[in-house]
């Protein structure tokens, strides 16, 4: 199981490198809405769309609000950083959902929040590539740094995991593997700070916060999956299973990056 994750993993960061690094901006940004878009494929199972033609319309609600949202943002009427402000603030009541009531929720609440947490993702990312001084390398380091958390989250966990962190929601996870995340995370910021020669406690600061907040959206894919009582979110990516498991912590973290980012003149 642990080698299929590792080449699964391997697979894919060979990928994400090719078009993040090689493609056009233009086709590498729809690269990345096409990632989300996958992800809101998956995310529809969780609203109850189970044929093809509902997942489809969903698919097609998602890319509508992405198309939206960049609007917003280019036509000046609503600014970046208010937008990623507003759905950082949107993530409170998830947050209060899983901590404080986790069980079961309409439908039509599952769908509106896959909207919530996946088209600003998206925005956030589009921005940051086209828009940052260092873009390509700015958004390698939103992917490598979430994902750098999880790998430690799953080791600090699997060696030292003792007290639960949700057990209600996701009995696996662990305050180690918490503890794990951000010590990897830590190591990746403390790379990306002397390659990218940013102030020390601003940045570090913002790394730290975004790997706690990354948490979150873990727990929150994770609570709708076993509302549904699913195991992975889908089948695509072997050994870690659907899109969905690979970018549910992008969905919180990317927002709150891109907009330190913003803070800390990377971003125009």
């Amino acid at each position: 199981m642990l080698a299929q994750r590792v080449m699964t993993a391997i697979g894919l960061v060979a990928v994400l490198a090719i078009v993040l690094l090689l493609l056009p901006p233009v086709y590498a940004v729809v690269a990345l809405g096409l990632m989300i878009l996958a992800g809101a494929w998956e995310w529809a199972a969780f609203a109850g769309l189970e044929s093809p033609a509902s997942r489809i319309a969903y698919l097609g609600a998602c890319a509508l609000v992405m198309a939206v949202l960049w609007w917003l943002a280019g036509t000046g009427l609503a600014s970046f950083e208010a937008i990623m402000i507003l759905v950082l603030l949107g993530w409170a009541p998830l947050f209060g959902w899983i901590v404080l009531a986790p069980g079961h929720s309409h439908r039509g609440f599952a769908a509106v929040a896959g909207l919530w947490v996946l088209a600003p993702t998206w925005l956030a990312l589009a921005r940051l590539y086209l828009q940052a001084e260092h873009g390509r390398e700015l958004v390698v380091f939103a992917l490598v740094l979430a994902w750098a958390a999880d790998i430690g989250a799953y080791f600090g966990g699997r060696f030292f995991g003792r007290l639960r962190l949700a057990p209600r929601v996701s009995p696996n996870k662990t305050w180690e593997g918490v503890l794990g995340g951000l010590f990897a995370g830590l190591l990746v910021a403390l790379g990306a700070m002397v390659w990218f020669a940013l102030p020390p406690l601003g940045f570090l600061s913002l790394c730290i916060a975004a790997v706690l907040v990354s948490v979150v959206g873990d727990l929150v894919e994770s609570m709708f999956k076993r509302q549904r009582g699913m195991k992975d979110s889908g089948s695509l990516l072997p050994g870690h299973g659907g899109v969905l498991d690979r970018i549910d912590s992008l969905t919180s973290s990317v927002p709150l990056l891109a907009l330190g980012f913003c803070w800390l003149g990377l971003v125009t």
